[in-house]
C-alpha cells in the first residue's frame, strides 16, 4: 500500500491527492459538458457549489449515524474530525446540495445529466487513491487477488497475508465504462434528467453486488450498511427505471425500440401491392 506521493521534497496523502484529483478532474468534465449543452450560467456553477459543500459533508458526517443504536455513534464533531469517509454519503450529501442550492436561488432547470459524466470520471480516479491506502477486500483464490501489508487497519485478512479482492479496482473499472457509456448515450437520451437517474440505477446495482468482495463488516442477514443502506434506494430507482421504460424514454438505446421510418404517400392496393 502506498499512503503518501512524493513530488520532488513535497510528500502528499495518497487518498487525498487521488480525491483532490478526481473533484478537480469532475469539475473540469462538468464545465466541458454544460458549455456542450449551453448551459455553462452562473445558475448551474452555483449548483456544483451545492454538491461540493454537501459532498463534503455527507462524507465526513456519514459516520454520525453508522450504528442503529445512538449510544454507538461518534459525536458529531468527532464524526467531523475523525469518521469514516463514505463515497455512498458524499453522493447523498451532494445531491441534497444541488437541490439546496436550487432552491436558495430559484434555479428549476433540471442539471443531473450535466454531473452524470463529470461524477462517473471523478470517482475512478478519487477510488484509485481508496485502492493505495485501505484494506482491499474479501479473500479470494481468483488469480487476480491482491496482498496488502498486516499493518492495514482493519484488514483481518492482511494480518492472515491472504489474496483479497482488488475490489477498489473493480469500482474504477465500472466508473470508466459508466463515463464511457453515459459520453454514447447522451445524443440518445433527450428527456432531461434521465440520463443521471441511468447512471444512479446502474451504480446502485453495481455498489449492492461489489459490497460481497468489500471487507465491510456485515451487519444483518449477511449484508452490509451500505447494502442496507441501498435497498430502499434500489426500490424506488427500480420503479423510476420501469416508468421511464414504459414511456418510452430510453426507446433509442435498446435494439428494435428505437424510432422507426414512416413511411409517407404509400398506400396498399387490397391485394397488398404497394401503390403511390
Amino acid at each position: 500500500m502506498i499512503e503518501e506521493l512524493r513530488f520532488g521534497g513535497v510528500s502528499v496523502p495518497a487518498h487525498a491527492f487521488f480525491v483532490g484529483l478526481g473533484v478537480v478532474l469532475a469539475s473540469v468534465v462538468f464545465v466541458l459538458e454544460a458549455r456542450r449543452r449551453g448551459a455553462l450560467r452562473e445558475e448551474s456553477l452555483v449548483a456544483v457549489t451545492g454538491a461540493l459543500v454537501g459532498g463534503a459533508v455527507g462524507m465526513r458526517l456519514s459516520g454520525w449515524a453508522e450504528h442503529l443504536d445512538p449510544a454507538l455513534n461518534p459525536g458529531i464533531v468527532e464524526a467531523w474530525m475523525f469518521g469514516a469517509r463514505s463515497i455512498l454519503g458524499g453522493l447523498t450529501g451532494a445531491y441534497v446540495g444541488v437541490l439546496v442550492a436550487k432552491r436558495l436561488i430559484g434555479y428549476r432547470e433540471r442539471t443531473g445529466d450535466l454531473f452524470a459524466p463529470a461524477v462517473a470520471i471523478g470517482m475512478a480516479v478519487g477510488r484509485l487513491g481508496c485502492f493505495l491506502t485501505e484494506a482491499p477486500g474479501r479473500p479470494t483464490a481468483l488469480p487476480w487477488g491482491v496482498h496488502a501489508p498486516a499493518t492495514v487497519p482493519e484488514c483481518p485478512g492482511c494480518l492472515a497475508g491472504q489474496a483479497m479482492h482488488p475490489s477498489f479496482l473493480y469500482e474504477v473499472v465500472f466508473q470508466l465504462a459508466a463515463f464511457g457509456a453515459l459520453l454514447w448515450a447522451r445524443g440518445r437520451v433527450d428527456r432531461p434528467g434521465e440520463l443521471f437517474t441511468l447512471y444512479l440505477g446502474a451504480y446502485a446495482v453495481f455498489r449492492f453486488l461489489v459490497e460481497f468482495t468489500r471487507a465491510n463488516e456485515t451487519v444483518w442477514l449477511d449484508l452490509t450498511r451500505p447494502q442496507w443502506f441501498l435497498m430502499p434506494g434500489l426500490a424506488l430507482l427500480a420503479v423510476r427505471l420501469t416508468y421511464g421504460y414504459r414511456k418510452g424514454f430510453y426507446d433509442r438505446l435498446l435494439p428494435g425500440r428505437g424510432e422507426r421510418p414512416l413511411l409517407t404517400g404509400v398506400r396498399l392496393s387490397p391485394a397488398g401491392e404497394e401503390d403511390r
